[in-house]
Protein backbone atom coordinates (compact mmCIF):
# COMPACT_ATOMS: atom_id res chain seq x y z
CA UNK A 1 0.00 0.00 0.00
CA UNK A 2 1.22 3.38 -1.13
CA UNK A 3 2.63 5.47 2.35
CA UNK A 4 0.89 8.57 0.88
CA UNK A 5 -2.25 7.29 -0.21
CA UNK A 6 -4.51 8.91 2.58
CA UNK A 7 -2.88 12.28 1.66
CA UNK A 8 -5.66 12.01 -1.97
CA UNK A 9 -8.78 14.36 -2.28
CA UNK A 10 -11.51 12.43 -4.08
CA UNK A 11 -12.77 15.85 -5.98
CA UNK A 12 -14.65 14.42 -8.45
CA UNK A 13 -16.80 13.24 -5.42
CA UNK A 14 -17.00 16.12 -3.48
CA UNK A 15 -19.89 18.99 -3.73
CA UNK A 16 -19.07 22.41 -3.82
CA UNK A 17 -18.02 24.30 -0.73
CA UNK A 18 -15.47 23.71 2.08
CA UNK A 19 -14.11 20.72 3.02
CA UNK A 20 -11.58 19.91 5.76
CA UNK A 21 -9.17 17.48 6.78
CA UNK A 22 -6.21 16.87 9.49
CA UNK A 23 -3.34 14.97 8.62
CA UNK A 24 -0.47 14.02 11.12
CA UNK A 25 3.03 14.15 9.65
CA UNK A 26 5.78 11.88 10.89
CA UNK A 27 8.87 9.85 10.09
CA UNK A 28 7.38 7.49 7.36
CA UNK A 29 5.83 10.82 5.64
CA UNK A 30 9.35 12.02 5.35
CA UNK A 31 10.88 8.43 4.20
CA UNK A 32 8.64 8.69 1.38
CA UNK A 33 10.45 11.53 0.28
CA UNK A 34 14.73 10.55 0.25
CA UNK A 35 16.05 13.85 -0.67
CA UNK A 36 14.17 15.41 1.85
CA UNK A 37 16.58 17.94 4.32
CA UNK A 38 13.90 16.95 6.95
CA UNK A 39 13.86 13.61 8.19
CA UNK A 40 11.95 13.14 11.32
CA UNK A 41 9.05 15.31 13.01
CA UNK A 42 5.93 15.47 14.67
CA UNK A 43 3.59 17.77 12.57
CA UNK A 44 0.09 18.68 12.61
CA UNK A 45 -1.68 19.90 9.21
CA UNK A 46 -4.80 21.51 8.79
CA UNK A 47 -6.25 21.34 5.33
CA UNK A 48 -8.86 23.33 3.82
CA UNK A 49 -10.48 22.35 0.64
CA UNK A 50 -12.68 25.39 -0.81
CA UNK A 51 -14.05 23.80 -3.95
CA UNK A 52 -16.13 25.98 -6.62
CA UNK A 53 -16.74 25.30 -10.17
CA UNK A 54 -13.75 27.17 -11.85
CA UNK A 55 -11.26 27.19 -8.72
CA UNK A 56 -9.89 25.16 -5.90
CA UNK A 57 -8.96 27.31 -3.02
CA UNK A 58 -6.38 24.67 -0.43
CA UNK A 59 -5.17 26.41 2.24
CA UNK A 60 -2.43 24.55 4.31
CA UNK A 61 -2.20 25.36 8.17
CA UNK A 62 1.15 23.54 9.31
CA UNK A 63 2.35 23.38 13.61
CA UNK A 64 4.05 20.83 14.85
CA UNK A 65 8.14 20.05 15.15
CA UNK A 66 11.16 19.04 13.33
CA UNK A 67 14.39 17.50 14.00
CA UNK A 68 17.15 19.91 13.65
CA UNK A 69 20.34 20.26 14.08
CA UNK A 70 21.63 23.40 16.07
CA UNK A 71 23.79 25.63 12.88
CA UNK A 72 25.73 26.65 16.43
CA UNK A 73 26.57 23.96 18.72
CA UNK A 74 25.69 21.23 16.75
CA UNK A 75 23.41 19.15 18.81
CA UNK A 76 20.08 18.01 17.95
CA UNK A 77 16.59 19.24 19.13
CA UNK A 78 13.21 20.20 17.84
CA UNK A 79 12.38 22.94 16.23
CA UNK A 80 9.14 24.41 16.32
CA UNK A 81 7.18 25.60 12.59
CA UNK A 82 4.49 27.34 12.04
CA UNK A 83 3.11 28.64 8.68
CA UNK A 84 0.22 29.30 6.44
CA UNK A 85 0.22 28.48 2.72
CA UNK A 86 -2.63 28.96 0.25
CA UNK A 87 -2.69 27.31 -3.35
CA UNK A 88 -5.25 28.25 -5.87
CA UNK A 89 -5.91 25.31 -8.53
CA UNK A 90 -7.54 26.45 -11.96
CA UNK A 91 -8.52 24.04 -15.08
CA UNK A 92 -6.94 24.32 -18.39
CA UNK A 93 -6.35 22.04 -20.99
CA UNK A 94 -3.12 20.99 -19.60
CA UNK A 95 -1.62 21.08 -16.54
CA UNK A 96 0.60 23.12 -15.78
CA UNK A 97 2.67 24.69 -12.26
CA UNK A 98 3.14 28.31 -11.24
CA UNK A 99 4.25 29.62 -8.38
CA UNK A 100 0.94 30.11 -6.87
CA UNK A 101 -1.34 28.74 -9.01
CA UNK A 102 -1.57 24.91 -10.58
CA UNK A 103 -3.37 24.21 -13.75
CA UNK A 104 -5.33 20.90 -13.91
CA UNK A 105 -7.47 19.29 -16.05
CA UNK A 106 -10.87 19.74 -15.42
CA UNK A 107 -11.50 15.49 -15.19
CA UNK A 108 -8.82 15.37 -12.85
CA UNK A 109 -10.91 12.95 -10.55
CA UNK A 110 -8.44 13.08 -7.52
CA UNK A 111 -5.53 15.45 -6.14
CA UNK A 112 -2.47 13.87 -3.68
CA UNK A 113 -1.20 16.68 -1.46
CA UNK A 114 1.32 15.04 0.12
CA UNK A 115 3.79 17.02 -2.03
CA UNK A 116 2.63 20.43 -1.29
CA UNK A 117 2.70 19.46 2.16
CA UNK A 118 6.05 17.68 2.08
CA UNK A 119 7.07 21.58 0.05
CA UNK A 120 5.42 23.67 2.92
CA UNK A 121 6.73 21.86 5.36
CA UNK A 122 10.12 22.64 4.02
CA UNK A 123 9.20 26.17 3.08
CA UNK A 124 8.47 26.45 7.31
CA UNK A 125 12.02 25.65 8.38
CA UNK A 126 14.21 28.82 8.94
CA UNK A 127 17.43 28.87 6.96
CA UNK A 128 19.36 29.54 10.43
CA UNK A 129 18.32 26.85 12.89
CA UNK A 130 19.33 27.37 16.42
CA UNK A 131 17.99 26.77 19.97
CA UNK A 132 16.99 30.16 20.43
CA UNK A 133 14.17 29.37 18.22
CA UNK A 134 13.02 26.55 20.61
CA UNK A 135 13.24 28.58 23.61
CA UNK A 136 16.25 26.71 24.44
CA UNK A 137 20.06 27.20 25.84
CA UNK A 138 22.92 25.52 23.37
CA UNK A 139 25.17 23.39 24.31
CA UNK A 140 27.50 25.14 27.09
CA UNK A 141 30.88 22.87 26.22
CA UNK A 142 30.60 23.28 22.64
CA UNK A 143 30.19 27.12 23.07
CA UNK A 144 33.39 27.22 25.53
CA UNK A 145 35.01 25.42 22.83
CA UNK A 146 34.17 27.98 20.28
CA UNK A 147 34.66 30.82 22.34
CA UNK A 148 38.21 29.41 23.11
CA UNK A 149 38.82 28.89 19.63
CA UNK A 150 38.09 32.38 19.00
CA UNK A 151 40.38 34.00 21.91
CA UNK A 152 43.47 31.44 20.55
CA UNK A 153 43.26 32.32 16.89
CA UNK A 154 46.49 34.84 16.02
CA UNK A 155 45.03 38.35 15.49
CA UNK A 156 45.89 39.28 11.96
CA UNK A 157 47.57 43.01 11.39
CA UNK A 158 47.70 44.50 7.76
CA UNK A 159 51.64 44.39 6.31
CA UNK A 160 53.53 47.22 6.20
CA UNK A 161 54.34 48.61 2.79
CA UNK A 162 51.20 47.32 1.68
CA UNK A 163 48.61 48.25 -0.85
CA UNK A 164 46.58 49.27 2.43
CA UNK A 165 48.95 52.14 2.85
CA UNK A 166 49.23 53.52 -0.14
CA UNK A 167 45.48 53.95 -0.18
CA UNK A 168 45.21 55.61 3.86
CA UNK A 169 47.64 57.97 1.79
CA UNK A 170 45.22 59.03 -0.21
CA UNK A 171 43.02 60.88 2.34
CA UNK A 172 46.07 62.11 3.77
CA UNK A 173 46.74 64.44 0.08
CA UNK A 174 44.33 66.77 0.52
Amino acid sequence: MDALAHFTIPVSGLNNGLHEYDFSIDRTFFECFPESLVEDGSVAVHFSFDKSPDLYVMTFEIEGTVKAICDRCLEAFDLPIEDTQVLLVKFDEKELEDAEINYILKETPKMNVARYIYEFINLAVPLTKTHDEAGEECDPGMLKFLTKEDEDAPKESPASGSIWDALRGLNNEN
